[in-house]
């Protein structure tokens, strides 16, 4: 199951985030740097509507979702790269994770110690960036000077990767980060064997107070230290910020469905952001989700983004892939719209498509096959 590791400097609301997404208090929220020492894994519910709407039309027995992985790693400071803090644990942490969300203070709170003493996010942002590009540096420096050597006896591999890595490092060295250096696709699999730290695709996810979520979440560059943050994450990392108050989702951990609805209703908001925040992470991980459903039980499957169907289908079992025929395919809102399989099937939007279909994020999916 792939992995995204929630970090940031301590006491910006990394392990509240975390128990908020995973729904529970697995991670201790102090209000002291480096509560988190050993990073937490938590197992994550991906909020998906299609579900329930499926198994209404289907009479499903039961509802599967799909899930990722959330890591809550220890907090970082000034000086990681070169072992301060819980430095080298921090970033060999990070280095195991397939994304990261960075979670980034946005709200002023004198009960809550900010370790520089101040909230400055984009000064936050720039600490973590300038040690992950440091470690980088280091790791790559090192790495040229014996991949030289063995270029100069004509090793094709070794001088691909010294092309490449003279590339990253001036990229670096200008202070932005390798996923964003301009790379062909044959050079960013090679860039994959140097497991660099700025090279993951990051979300940034703006914890705001719980008074000003409803107003930052409807209008998002009116919170000044919100906007900022957007207007960075554009700018440096062509990512996206997601507004979230991890404070008032912890808040909600024990509460029913019904009664977590009816708190955020009060506050004037659908959700507090965290659903959106895992959506988002699931699609930054390259995941797509396809559908099946039936009496038995309505399932999301997750698949790599560009999918094939044999390949989607073998997601369910390895013989649906072996002996793979055909998918009958019908999207969702189509489904949704016309209410069943049989009403498609009349209306003509009932597919059957064969092995080099590329399975779509939200198509409803049953494989034929013979094994």
């Amino acid at each position: 199951m792939l992995q995204a590791g929630i970090v940031g400097l301590p006491n910006v609301g990394k392990s509240t985030l975390f128990n908020a997404v995973t729904r529970t208090r697995k991670a201790e929220a102090a209000n002291y740097p480096f509560c988190t020492i050993d990073p937490n894994v938590g197992v994550v519910i991906v909020p998906d509507e299609r579900l329930e709407v499926l198994g209404k039309i289907s009479k499903t027995q039961k509802i599967v979702p799909t899930a990722i992985e959330f890591v809550d790693i220890a907090g970082l400071v000034e000086g990681a790269s070169e072992g301060a803090g819980l430095g080298n644990k921090f970033l060999a942490n990070i280095r195991e994770v397939d994304a990261i969300v960075q979670v980034v203070r946005c709200f002023e709170n004198d009960d809550i110690i900010h370790e520089l003493g101040s909230v400055d996010p984009l000064r936050d942002i720039e600490i973590i960036n300038a040690e992950l590009m440091i470690a980088d540096l280091g790791s790559l420096e090192k790495r040229k000077a014996s991949r030289e050597k063995k270029a100069k006896t004509g090793d094709a591999e070794a001088k691909r990767e010294v092309a490449v890595m003279e590339k990253l490092i001036p990229h670096l060295d200008s202070g932005k980060p390798a996923l964003t250096c301009d790379l062909s696709k044959e050079e960013r699999e090679v860039m994959r064997e140097f497991f660099l730290l700025t090279s993951k695709p990051t979300i940034f996810a703006c914890n705001v107070s719980e008074d000003d979520l409803a107003e930052a979440l409807e209008k998002p560059d009116d919170h000044p230290m919100v906007a900022k943050v957007r207007k960075y994450a554009a700018e440096t990392h062509g990512a996206e910020a997601v507004v979230i108050s991890a404070r008032i989702e912890e808040e909600m951990i024990d509460l029913e469905p019904e009664e977590a609805a009816e708190f955020l209703a009060d506050m004037g908001v659908k959700d507090s952001g965290v659903s959106a925040l895992i959506r988002a992470v699931y699609h930054l991980l390259g995941l797509r989700t396809y559908l099946t459903t039936g009496e038995k039980e309505t399932r999301a499957w997750t698949i790599p983004a560009g999918a094939k169907a044999p390949q989607a289908a073998g997601v369910i079992h390895s013989d649906f892939e072996r002996g793979f025929i055909a998918a009958e395919v019908v999207a969702y809102e189509v489904l949704k719209e016309l209410g069943s399989h049989q009403a498609a099937k009349e209306a003509g939007k009932l597919r059957i498509e064969g092995k080099d279909y590329e399975v779509k994020d939200g198509d409803v999916v049953e494989f034929r096959f013979n094994v």
